[in-house]
């Protein structure tokens, strides 16, 4: 198959020690029994060499239904982050249900005047998709700072956070590839083959939604691209439609490999009953498309997330269970090119 070349990503420009880097409510709102997670979150941060400021809405107890403020509210204050320059990159606090409701407050023209990394994953891969579909700024789909720095961090092995923390200043500050990503056991091959392009994903759920709005990424982006998602939540039988969604949309013929999360509590998988596992739903929506399957790799909401840069392109040889970052995620700081 022939694809049609990709626009350059938009790398924002690699942070330095002292940089400020913003945590902020653009999704969900805080709970009082989470401020210690945070304030773990600002520890880790900190150990990594930055500055750490809480963005004012991220105020324990302040919500409106189950965002931290209406969507327009949440909006001006992540354009006011994003036009601040002594601000070089925004983490949010958590996930949630929000960021729909601002899709189109986004000030795109700030993001391309001073392109900055935007760290989570959950709801906040609506912002990667959508703004890698409207500037191609890389997407940093990462640990959250609450539930993942604070939560999932404190939680793992000190030599499994100590290669995290390590691989995460990494792909903030440096200008080199990071190559292969570190893997574990969980990995598995669900469908042996090579693949080189570029990473493209988050929630399987945010994917197809992303698509169905005026935003979404253009099927030609998906053209050799290494799709990656994973689901929390629901049924096993949603993650089948969502897949056969993609199937319709034409994206799943374009890509040229697969990367799958750990599942986090899906009914229906590996019951009793014998449900499917997600390596069969997987395999059965893909039909005789000869492309290669990782599963079970250490992203999205089962715990500490390996980063996953979307817009960067990976090298994927799923039988050897290796995923490596062909391209650094950010720019030299004397780089002024957009794609530099």
């Amino acid at each position: 198959m022939t694809f049609a070349a990709q626009p350059q990503p938009l790398r924002p420009r690699a942070l330095r020690p002292g940089d400020l880097v913003v945590i902020a409510s653009l999704s969900g709102p805080l709970h009082a029994v989470y401020e210690p997670d945070l304030e773990q979150a600002v520890v880790v941060l900190e150990r990594m060499g930055f500055r750490v400021r809480r963005a004012p809405l991220l105020e324990v107890g302040r919500h409106r239904w189950w965002s931290a403020a209406r969507p327009a509210e949440i909006a001006e204050e992540f354009n006011g982050l994003l036009r601040d320059p002594e601000v070089r990159a925004i983490i949010a606090h958590d996930g949630g249900q929000t960021v729909l409701g601002y899709l189109d407050l986004i000030d795109v023209e700030a993001i391309v005047a001073d392109p900055k990394p935007i760290l989570g994953y959950s709801d906040i891969s609506l912002l990667h998709l959508v703004l890698y579909a409207r500037t191609g700024l890389v997407g940093f789909h990462t640990d959250l700072a609450t539930p993942g720095l604070g939560g999932h961090w404190q939680r793992a092995p000190a030599a499994r956070t100590a290669e995290l923390e390590k691989l995460y200043s990494t792909l903030l500050t440096g200008t080199e590839p990071i190559g292969a990503l570190p893997a574990t056991p969980t990995w598995e091959c669900w469908r042996a083959g090579r693949a080189e392009g570029r990473l493209i994903g988050g929630v399987i759920n945010r994917i197809v939604l992303a698509q169905a709005t005026p935003y979404a990424l253009p099927l030609e982006r998906f053209d050799g691209a290494v799709l990656f998602w994973e689901e929390t939540g629901g049924q096993a039988a949603y993650v089948w439609s969502y897949l056969q969604v993609l199937r319709h949309a034409g994206i799943l013929d374009r890509i040229s490999g697969m990367v799958v999360g750990i599942p986090h509590a899906i009914d229906g998988l590996d019951s009793p009953d014998a449900s499917p596992t997600l390596r069969e739903i997987v395999l059965d929506v893909l039909g005789d498309r000869d492309i290669p399957v990782l599963g079970n790799v250490e992203f999205g909401h089962a715990g500490p997330n390996l980063p996953m840069p979307v817009g960067i392109r990976v090298a994927l040889d799923a039988q050897q269970r290796s995923l490596s970052l062909l391209e650094p995620a950010v720019r030299p700081l004397t780089a002024t090119a957009p794609g530099g």
